[in-house]
């Protein structure tokens, strides 16, 4: 009655997560990482609908397939959705996770009637682990390197990888009977790292999705560029090769500034996307009021926004930054009342024989993250590269 007691409270725990988190991203605009993962968790939503018909039917023996290879594909999933919030291909990965799940059914199917509780049961440790590690190793990389919400799934995902590990090796050395197995790696305990993995990843990706979903939803869409004067990465990079190459034609220099906003995911959290939402808008609209009036505003990575004009000196750059740092300072305490994110600018200045543009983003973006988190100042200048 305890084992059923406690299955029952682990298949409530990932049906009614996976629910919600699956209803909330179809009521709310979303990104694909939160696409990615809501497929995710609906993979263990089928996987315990397929345990549950095994457990009530014993004859149903072509559940355990069904189940082991959904339990493949959730995991699988929720690391490609890692994947795709950091912006990674996506191909080759989707295929192996198919795969896998694929070769998981294929061998409890394979063991037919007779294969039991366990039929085909490494064929599902074993990618279990694997993808499990993958996905701990992403959170460690790209964007979601840089989100302090990441660490509880890195968190995570290396125990589920290190618990398939040793369940794999217990299956192998001591067998499913073993008292080993049974009391370290059975069902109870199964169950209990479900539970506690289930949680964890809802409310990790729930938050993650949240900061992304509010500064990559409508106003960053082609049409909201449009009416917004806010152009593409690719459009503004290509912009800022080509006046990069104008300027130093006519003994110019370009200046680029990076606005870094940090805590959003916080915020989100703590006071609703909403004002997350509100904030976004704010920040740009204020961004563009304090440009000049023939610069050129574009999207960057990681959310950040990047501006290009010609300046006579750094001095006129600085001074530049400071009016856009005020502007925005005024913009977000008026909209939320002192509830305002981390923000620094970074600015980078070329000279008629300077750097290339690629190098005049990056030392921007790399003054703006310093900026965001210094204590002495929320504008920097970068140094120029050598």
């Amino acid at each position: 009655m305890e084992q059923d007691s406690l299955a029952t409270v682990t298949a409530l725990v990932v049906v009614v997560s996976a629910v919600l988190y699956i209803v909330e991203t179809f009521l709310r605009r979303d990104d694909p990482a939160g696409r990615v993962w809501a497929l995710g968790f609906l993979s263990g939503l089928v996987t315990t609908l397929f345990y549950l018909v095994w457990a009530t039917e014993p004859e149903s023996w072509w559940a355990v397939a069904g189940g082991n290879a959904m339990f493949v594909a959730s995991t699988g999933l929720l690391w490609l959705g890692c994947r795709r919030y950091n912006e990674k291909s996506m191909t080759v990965p989707a295929v192996v996770v198919v795969a896998a799940a694929v070769a998981a059914a294929a061998a409890a199917l394979l063991e037919g009637p007779d294969g039991g509780d366990w039929a085909g049961a490494l064929w599902m440790f074993v990618p279990l682990c694997v993808f499990a590690a993958l996905a701990a190793l992403a959170t460690r990389q790209g964007a979601l390197r840089h989100a302090p919400t990441a660490a509880a799934l890195t968190c995570a995902f290396a125990g589920e990888a290190a618990f398939y590990a040793g369940r794999t090796a217990a299956f192998v050395t001591a067998g499913p009977e073993s008292e080993l197995f049974r009391t370290w790696f059975g069902t109870e305990a199964a169950s209990v790292l479900t539970v506690v993995l289930t949680i964890t990843t809802v409310v990790g990706t729930s938050v993650l999705r949240a900061a992304r979903t509010g500064l990559r939803g409508q106003a960053t869409r082609e049409g909201a560029r449009a009416t917004s004067g806010i152009r593409s990465r690719r459009e503004f990079d290509a912009d800022l090769a080509q006046a990069v190459q104008d300027a130093r034609r006519h003994g110019e220099q370009i200046a680029v500034f990076v606005v870094r906003l940090e805590e959003l995911d916080y915020i989100a959290t703590a006071f609703g996307i909403e004002l997350a939402d509100e904030l976004i808008a704010e920040g740009r609209a204020a961004v563009l009021r304090s440009t000049p009036a023939l610069a050129v505003v574009g999207e960057q990575d990681d959310d950040l926004l990047a501006i290009m004009t010609t300046v006579r000196s750094s001095a006129e750059a600085r001074r530049l930054g400071m009016a856009m740092y005020r502007e925005l300072f005024d913009a977000f305490n008026a909209a939320s009342g002192g509830v305002l994110p981390s923000l620094g600018v970074g600015i980078a200045v070329g000279s008629a024989r300077g750097q290339d543009a690629p190098t005049l983003l990056a030392d921007a973006r790399a003054a703006a993250e310093r900026a965001a988190s210094s204590v002495a100042s929320a504008v920097l200048v970068a140094e120029p590269s050598a």
